[in-house]
């Protein structure tokens, strides 16, 4: 986002989109009635489940090719890229076939690739799921810029095909190849419990009273980032969550709930109520 005019604009985090373009373009306009020139960093999942996950990718590529707008990766965006080079066969709950079969596909694949795994900015810190309790806002920058050297460089289908799995589950500095990157991708697009000692679970989707025996939300224990404020989507069944130095957007929009920004200085919440697109599960 290198617009001139982005000083003065507000910035706004936006909750995951997953395809539900027309309420994107809502929520847009209600912001900008009042901030036109508003600046915009989406948590990631820009696409699938929603009805127009086509739509979603033009518009937010459009946005940030304006230098309004950026976002992170988020885990069904990378999938989006796994499934359109024959790595991952699609679910049968994914809905992206309007971007498989555009005209600007490799277009609009190119530009996801380069999108960043983590945004910080204003002391902020955006990612799309969450980190380890170790990692301060400096390492999980460096750390993100692994991951994107890597999906930016001549050998990205090379770590499409190797991103997948659970293991390691637990972060060590001497990690190495792509057990070290894949437990970077796992944590910042998958993350929800996490052990104190920084142990993934994947299980568990739920809410927070869902946590399993010995884990709890990555964000509840005590962490090296505690000094900035960590933004994130990727787990509806919280809400939103606002708190000094934590904000949670994914409110379900796909799932019949809403979408959600909130302003980076004030902390206004603006929101779109969301028709149901899919049930959860």
């Amino acid at each position: 986002m290198e617009n001139p005019e982005a000083a003065m604009a507000i910035t706004y985090f936006i909750g995951d989109i997953q395809g539900c373009a027309d309420q994107l373009q809502s929520l847009l306009k209600k912001i900008e009635q009042t901030e036109p020139d508003a600046q915009y960093l989406f948590a990631g999942d820009l696409v699938n489940r929603g009805p127009k996950s086509l739509a979603s990718l033009r518009l937010i590529r459009d946005l940030q090719i304006a230098g309004r707008a950026e976002s992170v990766l988020g885990n069904h965006d990378l999938h989006l890229l796994a499934v359109a080079n024959g790595i991952r066969k699609a679910s049968r709950s994914d809905t992206l076939d309007d971007i498989l079969q555009a005209p600007d596909r490799e277009e609009l694949l190119d530009w996801l690739r380069h999108r960043p795994m983590a945004i910080s900015q204003h002391q902020h810190l955006l990612i799309h799921a969450g980190i380890f309790p170790q990692w301060s806002a400096k390492q999980t920058m460096k750390l993100a810029h692994e991951v994107e050297t890597q999906l930016r460089g001549k050998h990205w289908l090379d770590l499409l095909r190797n991103m997948y799995g659970n293991t390691p589950a637990q972060w060590q500095d001497d990690l190495q190849g792509y057990d070290r990157l894949r437990c970077i991708i796992n944590a910042l697009t998958r993350m929800r419990f996490c052990s104190a000692d920084g142990v993934m679970d994947f299980d568990s989707k739920d809410g927070l009273e869902s946590a399993p025996q010995g884990f709890a939300p990555w964000f509840d224990l005590s962490r090296a980032s505690e000094k900035n404020t960590l933004v994130f989507g990727h787990w509806s069944t919280l809400g939103l969550i606002l708190r000094d130095n934590l904000i949670s957007l994914d409110t379900g929009c796909v799932w019949g709930g809403k979408l959600t920004a909130v302003a980076l200085e004030d902390r206004q919440v603006v929101q779109i109520d969301c028709p149901q697109q899919q049930k959860p599960g």
